[in-house]
C-alpha cells in the first residue's frame, strides 16, 4: 500500500503489471488446489481459533481453502484457521514471535492497540520493510500493559481475506474484574471478491455496494410526511455533495458474509454459561469496513473495559464497536436458557450471531434486524436549534447517567480508607510506577500501581498557533460542515430512540486516573475529508501521498482534533501511543486505540508522545486508509 502511495509514474506501472501477476499467480494457486471430497474450513459448522500460551510462539502465513458462502476461495490464514489462533501473552514478560510467510506476496502483523517499540509495530514501509515470501521475520515485545486487543496484516488487502487474530494480554497480578468463564467474540467481514476488485468497485461506482437507494415512492412518502419544499430542498442539499441519507456503510451485506469467530449465523457458535455464573465476553471488532451493534437480548451486559482498559462499570443493553475497537462485557445468565448473541451491521444488511447455553445445541430466537437508519441534517453539518447536545462548552452532561450500584454485582467497587479515587493505596507508594515527561521511559497504561504526575510543576501554557486549517472544495474535498459539535452522548445514527440502554462515548470513565497529568503545550487540528463519487478521503483535504508527516517532540503533550466533515463515521486509529478521549470526565478521560467520529462531529484526545519512531495514524475503515486517509507521525 505505502510504496504505492508514494510512487508514481513508470515506477507505478511496474508495481501494477507485478500486482496483476501476483494475482494470477494467486489464481493458478487456487486452481492447483486439490478440493477434493473433504469439507473445507468454513463447511464443518461451529469452530473455534485454538489458544496458544507462553512466551514464545510461532506462526505461519498461508492460503487456506475455505467455503463461507456456497463458494470455493481461498483465504488467508494464520496457522491454518481464520480468524488465526487466539494468542494470549502475560504483562511483564517479553514475548517473541516467530513469522513465517508462505504466500506469494509480502506480508506483516501488526499488534493492534499494544505498546511496543516502532520496529516491532509491524507496518511495511514505516516501521520495517515487510516480511518476503519465503522468509521469518522475528517480533521481540516487552509487555507492558494488559487487556483484550488484535492483530492483523498491514499488507494490502490481507486483513479483509481473513488475516487477524485476538490477542489477550494477562494481568502480571489478580485480574479485578471477577468472572467465572470468558470468551473472545470476534466480528469480521467476509466477502468472496477479492479486495482489490472490492476498491475497484467503489473507484468507479461509490454506491456499488449500496442497493438501498431512495426512490419515487420515497419521494412522495416524505412530500407527504413534510411537505413538498422541504422535500426537495433537502434532497438538494444531498444533491450538491453527491451522497444520499442511506450511505451508511461502503460495502455492505450484499457482497459480505458477516462471520463470529469465523462461523457464519447458519454455523452458529455457541460458547457455554450456567445459570449464576459471571461470563467475561471480550468482543473485538477485527471486520475490514463494518460498524457492528451488539446486544444479546434479555440478557443485560455491564461494560468493563474498551480498547484493553478498564472502565467503570456501566449497565448497558446495547454497544455500537467500531471497526478495530474493543469492549469487554459481563452478563449473568439467570436461568439455564439459551442467549442470542446479536451483531447487525449498521446498516442493517446482515448480522453475525452466536449462542451461549449450558448445553450444545440449544439456540434461541434471533431478533429482526432494526430498521435502517438514515442520515441526518445534523450529519450533514447542519445547525439543529434546539438540540440537547452541544460542544464541549456546556456538553449535556444529563446524557452521562450514573452508575446503579446494582448492575455492579460481584464487581469489588468498594474504597479502602487508605486508597484515594484513582485506586492507588497511599501506604503502597513503594510499588507505584510513573512515566518520564522527557519520553525516556514511556507512561504505563493506568492501573492500581501507577501514579499521575504531580500538577504543582506544570501550569496551563498558552497554545502555540495550531497551524488553522484553511480548506478549499475541490477534487479530494466536496463539503464542509458548517456545524460541527462533540457528539458524545449519541449513540449514533439508528441508535437513538430504540427503547433500550445504548453505551456511549459519555459513558466511558476510566477506573485508574491517566499518569500524564501534564496540560497539553499545543494543539493539532485534522480535518476528515473525502470525495465518496471519486472515493478519496483524506486528512486537511489531502490524501496520504500529498501530505507531510505530523512531527511531534519526544516527551511533548499535545491535543488532537478531529473535525469530520464528510458524511461517514470513522475509526481513527494511531498507532505507539494512547489517545485520552477528552469526554468531559476530566482526569478519568479513558484511554483508546482507536476512537470513532461521526459525520459532522468535533473529538478531541489528548496524546503524550513518550515513544520515539515512525507511526501510522489512519482511519480503520480499510479501503478508507488505501484511498488516502493515512498519515505518518513522526516522534523524535
Amino acid at each position: 500500500m505505502y510504496e504505492e502511495k508514494i510512487t508514481k509514474g513508470r515506477h507505478s506501472l511496474s508495481l501494477s503489471r507485478r500486482r496483476f501477476v501476483q494475482r494470477l499467480a494467486a489464481g493458478g494457486a487456487i486452481a492447483a488446489f486439490d478440493w477434493g471430497a473433504r469439507p473445507l474450513f468454513g463447511e464443518t459448522g461451529h469452530q473455534t481459533p485454538a489458544t496458544l500460551t507462553g512466551d514464545h510462539f510461532d506462526l505461519t502465513i498461508d492460503y487456506l481453502p475455505v467455503n463461507f458462502t456456497g463458494r470455493h476461495r481461498l483465504a488467508i490464514a494464520v496457522n491454518g484457521s481464520v480468524p488465526g489462533p487466539t494468542l494470549r501473552w502475560r504483562e511483564g514478560e517479553v514475548v517473541t514471535v516467530a513469522v513465517t510467510n508462505r504466500l506469494k506476496t509480502p506480508t506483516s502483523i501488526h499488534w493492534h492497540g499494544m505498546r511496543v517499540p516502532a520496529e516491532m509495530d509491524g507496518v511495511p514501509g514505516l516501521s520495517f520493510a515487510g516480511i518476503a515470501p519465503g522468509e521469518r521475520f522475528v517480533y521481540r515485545i516487552p509487555v507492558v500493559q494488559s487487556g483484550t486487543y488484535w492483530y492483523h496484516s498491514h499488507s494490502g488487502g490481507q486483513e479483509q481475506q481473513g488475516m487477524t487474530g485476538a490477542l489477550i494480554v494477562e494481568r502480571k497480578e489478580k485480574d479485578l474484574i471477577e468472572f467465572d468463564r470468558e470468551y473472545v467474540v470476534m466480528l469480521t467481514d467476509w466477502t468472496d471478491t477479492d479486495s482489490e476488485t472490492v476498491l475497484s468497485n467503489l473507484k468507479q461506482n461509490s454506491d456499488y455496494y449500496n442497493y438501498r437507494q431512495r426512490t419515487a415512492g420515497t419521494f412522495f412518502s416524505d412530500v407527504k410526511k413534510n411537505g413538498l419544499r422541504p422535500t426537495l430542498s433537502e434532497r438538494l442539499m444531498w444533491g450538491r455533495m453527491n451522497m444520499t441519507p442511506t450511505d451508511i456503510l461502503d460495502v455492505t451485506g450484499s457482497t459480505y458474509t458477516y462471520l463470529l469467530n469465523g462461523n457464519t449465523p447458519k454455523a452458529n457458535w455457541t460458547g457455554l454459561s450456567k445459570s449464576g455464573e459471571r461470563v467475561r465476553l471480550r468482543f473485538i471488532n477485527a471486520s475490514a469496513m463494518t460498524f457492528f451493534d451488539v446486544r444479546i437480548p434479555d440478557l443485560p451486559m455491564t461494560v468493563v473495559q474498551s480498547d484493553g482498559n478498564d472502565v467503570e462499570p456501566v449497565s448497558v443493553d446495547e454497544f455500537r464497536i467500531g471497526i478495530a475497537e474493543t469492549y469487554d462485557v459481563i452478563v449473568e445468565p439467570k436461568d439455564d436458557t439459551a442467549y442470542t448473541i446479536f451483531a447487525q451491521a449498521q446498516d442493517r444488511t446482515g448480522y453475525a450471531r452466536a449462542t451461549l447455553a449450558p448445553r450444545m445445541g440449544m439456540t434461541a430466537e434471533v431478533p429482526p434486524m432494526d430498521p435502517r437508519p438514515v442520515r441526518t441534517m445534523q450529519d450533514m453539518g447542519m445547525s439543529m436549534a434546539g438540540m440537547k447536545m452541544s460542544g464541549m462548552n456546556g456538553m449535556d452532561m444529563a446524557g452521562m447517567k450514573g452508575m446503579d450500584k446494582s448492575d455492579m454485582k460481584g464487581m469489588d467497587m468498594s474504597v479502602p480508607k487508605d486508597t484515594d479515587k484513582s485506586g492507588m493505596k497511599a501506604m503502597d507508594m513503594a510499588n507505584m510506577v510513573t512515566g518520564d515527561p522527557t519520553g525516556t521511559t514511556p507512561f504505563p497504561q493506568p492501573g492500581p500501581h501507577t501514579m499521575p504526575l504531580s500538577k504543582t510543576s506544570y501550569k496551563e501554557t498558552k497554545f502555540e498557533p495550531s497551524d488553522p486549517v484553511h480548506l478549499h472544495i475541490g477534487p479530494q474535498e466536496v463539503e464542509l460542515s458548517k456545524h460541527v459539535m462533540s457528539r458524545y452522548n449519541d449513540p449514533g445514527d439508528g441508535l437513538n430512540d430504540n427503547g433500550r440502554r445504548v453505551l456511549t462515548y459519555a459513558d466511558l470513565r476510566t477506573r485508574y486516573r491517566g499518569v500524564d497529568g501534564r496540560p497539553p503545550s499545543r494543539e493539532i487540528e485534522l480535518h476528515l475529508t473525502g470525495n465518496m463519487e471519486r472515493y478519496i478521503w483524506g486528512f486537511n483535504g489531502k490524501k496520504f501521498s500529498d501530505a507531510k508527516p505530523i512531527e511531534l517532540k519526544l516527551g511533548e503533550r499535545v491535543r488532537i482534533i478531529l473535525i469530520n466533515d464528510t458524511m461517514m463515521d470513522h475509526p481513527i486509529h494511531l498507532h505507539g501511543m494512547w489517545s485520552e478521549l477528552e469526554n468531559g470526565h476530566g482526569e478519568l478521560a479513558p484511554y483508546k486505540h482507536t476512537v470513532i467520529v461521526k459525520p459532522s462531529e468535533r473529538v478531541s484526545y489528548l496524546v503524550s508522545a513518550d515513544t520515539p519512531g515512525k507511526w501510522a495514524f489512519h482511519c480503520h475503515l480499510m479501503y478508507h486508509m488505501e484511498s488516502g486517509m493515512f498519515r505518518t507521525v513522526v516522534v523524535s
